[in-house]
């Protein structure tokens, strides 16, 4: 259990929390290779952004992800939290020149950072996805759809539920996949970096990720989902050319243009999590 300060002492909790929720975003991009993602290696499927560019980023949305937490210890709504990520939203896109580099994050990242805020204060059993599902997911179903973002209109087209249902059903992709991907690949002797491409690889294999559906529609989402799954039915990072698959698989998802972004988020999200035990 994370410990706040007493009451007139400097508290650096909060600040902690968007540090790590920070930190979490700087290693899915120090990960390589993510099928079709950017990495310190080169920009995948992307033409506007590099890692540089989600380095400042991240940088710049360390304070919301505090201010989030702090929301959160305080017991907000849905409506202060939604406030506060609408502000790092247009600070990331001054940061970064107009990119949406972490818009998907601000929005998923930023409801764990208020979780965590929030069990820290209050000091909930539950995980940090059940905290979001119990005290957010009715209003995150029940708040304003923005009518022309990429989310929506998959969600339109394809019937996707994306990052909404995701959240509001308490994070059921990070908790079911990533994490005991991570956890079972670290088991096996797997380095860190691997164990990430791994957790990575079995998130595009599971989840309907709306940017793989956006860029690529229904053809597009399969493609990458059984590419995934081949990698990890051939061994995963246990085979011992596993780096040498995983870029062959990046290589012909940048050909493509899919870039599963919403499983780049899951990514970080569940490295976040773990840091606060879940």
């Amino acid at each position: 259990m994370i410990e706040l300060a007493p009451i007139g002492c400097a508290n650096t909790l909060f600040d902690a929390i968007g540090r790590q929720a920070r930190e979490a975003l700087v290693l899915e991009v120090e990960t390589w290779p993510k099928p079709g993602l950017v990495s310190h290696v080169d920009t995948g499927a992307h033409r506007d952004m590099d890692a540089a560019l989600l380095h400042r980023s991240a940088a710049c949305l360390e304070p919301f992800f505090a201010r989030l937490a702090t929301a959160g210890a305080a017991g907000a709504a849905m409506g202060p939290l939604r406030s506060i990520g609408i502000a790092a939203e247009a600070a990331m896109r001054v940061a970064t020149g107009g990119v949406n580099t972490h818009r998907g994050a601000i929005f998923g990242m930023g409801l764990l950072a208020a979780a965590a805020g929030f069990r820290a204060r209050y000091g909930a059993p539950q995980s940090l996805g059940a905290i979001v599902a119990a005290r957010w997911g009715a209003e995150i179903w029940a708040g304003p759809v923005e009518l022309h973002s990429h989310g929506v209109q998959v969600a339109r087209r394809f019937g996707a539920g994306g990052a909404r249902a995701e959240a509001a059903a308490g994070m059921p992709s990070v908790y079911g996949i990533a994490l005991p991907a991570l956890a079972q690949a670290r088991a096996r002797g797997a380095d860190e970096e691997a164990t990430r491409v791994q957790a990575c690889m079995a998130l595009i294999a599971a989840v309907e990720d709306s940017n793989l559906l956006y860029r690529g529609g229904r053809e597009g989402l399969a493609f990458a989902q059984a590419e995934a799954a081949g990698f990890l039915a051939g061994g995963g990072v246990e085979h011992p050319d596993w780096r040498d698959r995983a870029a062959a698989i990046h290589r012909r998802f940048t050909a493509r243009r899919l870039s599963p972004g919403g499983c780049a988020d899951l990514l970080a999200m569940a490295l976040f999590v773990e840091r606060y035990g879940g």
